[in-house]
């Protein structure tokens, strides 16, 4: 399995948190964690709200938990809530159901991690991410 490394990480954290801020988004925090869901990186902008890191965390976590970008998981709670409300069980309360948990695959589409991100709308949450695994060079998958 491909590893996702530091340097990767650290590029989508930077990357993300600058296209934030050229869209004057809300203050952000942004979660990198590896295939394994381990934590990579991890940056709360000053000014962000309690639970933001724990927000990202779960999109980020949940999105590696169901092996699909947190923006399908909304789809699927609104379809089958019982089902979404179960895993979110399941994952010890780590999963988000709402758009801003991205999947980060290699060239191949091995899978390597996931992003999340908090702090703005579900929707700017997500714009950022992609922006962050782009400037990676890595494809994202938001679902």
């Amino acid at each position: 399995m491909p590893d996702l490394t530091l340097f990767q990480a650290q590029a989508i954290v930077a990357a993300a948190l600058a296209e934030a801020r050229r869209l004057s988004l809300k203050p952000m925090v942004v979660a990198v964690l590896d295939a394994r869901g381990a934590p990579k990186a991890l940056a709360a902008e000053d000014g962000t709200s309690l639970k933001r890191a724990e927000i990202a965390h779960g999109k980020a976590h949940g999105a590696l938990s169901l092996g699909m970008g947190s923006r399908a998981i909304a789809k699927r709670a609104a379809e089958q809530a019982y089902f979404v409300a179960a895993v979110t069980h399941v994952a010890g309360g780590a999963l988000v159901p709402v758009p801003g948990g991205i999947l980060i695959r290699d060239a191949a589409g091995a899978l390597l991690g996931a992003v999340g991100l908090s702090g703005d709308t579900s929707d700017n949450d997500e714009a950022a991410g992609l922006a962050g695994v782009a400037a990676a060079e890595l494809a994202a998958d938001p679902g």
